[in-house]
């Protein structure tokens, strides 16, 4: 079996924002910690959007990854690369969409969600239809194990898992297949051999998941096979084919919704963001000229903190002491709205710090990122490369 590998990406379609750094970010540094991560900048999956004005990708590529590094992702731990720095991706993507049935795309439901959100561009191109098969050839590359995704993301896991079954299921037809699965058996010994009959068994006629991965588990135990023969026993486990492309499990990501200024989701398009490097007097302003409670005309007056976009930031940034203190100042009108913005203020500018001085070395020297994204794209294309050579043997494509 593959090893665990994490892999996800970002488009790069303009300045970062402290909703990227909730809702993403702060997932993927305690990952890095965790297990191997491939992290990268998707700047072929920002021209399905913006094919028509692509001079926005190459500045927000490098702003981006320096966003990232200020934020904490450690390229020591991470892996970081840009997407089109990997052509086998493209490739991939190719191949697979000769195998991939129309309305598999078609029904993805963000697609007819971005039909609809983004009706002031043409989107009726195959690039934006087929994206989802990009981002399939994305994962399926690295035989990544894990996705980390929000819930409306899982129909696009889902789908890269089919993508990979069909395909083992097209092209996993190594010859004479079976023979050497049961010369695989063999080497088990006698015990293990008897119970990987039991356990194969159970699996394909009784459907029992558990005896499933008991006997994944022997597998990965078993010092005696070589990693040909384990990949061949893993595939003869759950049906009679070659296991070429790994089927990704959803990781579903802790939900930190960061609100925008007005209230509604944080979105550079919407104007109501912070960015993840802004000038402390920029934040400082935008947050202390934020919308409160409408019902709050004059100092005197009673507010509702739960109609108040500034409380959501505080149930983001605040402790509980705080959180009380301004809903009792705010509904007995004991504090003012400036007052009750100051503890906001100060805990976005007190997050924000070090992601600037974590930013500032690279911004002075713009070497060290251009140095860590071409270490990190040299090591994505050995896994990448080490792929494609079993997806072309696979398919016949092999001239060698």
């Amino acid at each position: 079996m593959y090893p665990d590998r994490v892999v996800s990406g970002m488009r790069p379609t303009g300045a970062m924002h402290l909703g990227h750094y909730h809702g993403a970010l702060k997932n993927w540094i305690r990952m890095q910690s965790e297990q191997p991560c491939l992290f990268f900048v998707a700047d072929w999956h920002a021209l399905t959007t913006h094919y028509d004005d692509p001079s926005i990708i190459v500045k927000s590529t490098w702003d981006m990854v320096i966003d990232w590094l200020a934020a904490g992702i450690d390229p020591s731990q991470a892996t970081i690369f840009i997407q089109s720095k990997v052509p086998e991706h493209a490739e991939l993507h190719l191949l697979l969409s000769m195998a991939t049935p129309l309305g598999w795309l078609e029904r993805v439901p963000t697609y007819k969600d971005q039909i609809e959100n983004l009706s002031n561009r043409d989107l009726a191109t195959y690039g934006f239809l087929g994206y989802p098969l990009l981002q399939a050839a994305d994962v399926l590359i690295y035989r990544a194990s894990q996705v980390p995704v929000g819930e409306d993301q899982i129909p696009h896991i889902e789908m890269m898992r089919e993508i990979a079954r069909r395909f083992n299921h097209l092209y996993g037809k190594e010859p004479g297949f079976e023979e050497k699965a049961l010369e695989a058996v063999k080497k088990l010994g006698s015990k293990r051999a008897k119970l990987y009959a039991e356990l194969r068994t159970a699996f394909q006629q009784e459907g029992e998941e558990e005896a499933l991965q008991q006997a994944r588990a022997m597998l990965d135990d078993a010092g005696s096979l070589s990693n040909i023969d384990r990949e061949r026993l893993f595939g003869y486990l759950e049906g009679s084919r070659k296991i070429i492309l790994v089927e990704p499990q959803v990781k579903l990501t802790e939900a930190s919704r960061l609100p925008g200024l007005d209230g509604r989701k944080m979105s550079k398009s919407y104007g109501n963001a912070i960015t993840l490097r802004e000038d402390r007097d920029s934040v400082t302003k935008k947050i202390r000229t934020m919308p409160t409670d409408p019902a709050r005309v004059r100092r005197s007056d009673a507010g509702d903190p739960n109609k108040c976009p500034v409380f959501q930031l505080h149930q983001v940034y605040s402790d509980s002491e705080t959180k009380n203190w301004v809903v009792k100042g705010c509904t007995s009108a004991g504090i003012g709205c400036l007052e009750c913005k100051q503890p906001v203020v100060d805990a976005v500018l007190a997050e924000q710090e070090p992601m600037r001085e974590r930013a500032q070395q690279y911004l002075d020297d713009p070497s060290l990122v251009r140095a860590i994204v071409a270490d990190g794209c040299d090591k994505a294309r050995k896994l990448a490369q080490e792929t494609m050579r079993d997806v072309r043997e696979a398919m016949g494509l092999d001239y060698s």
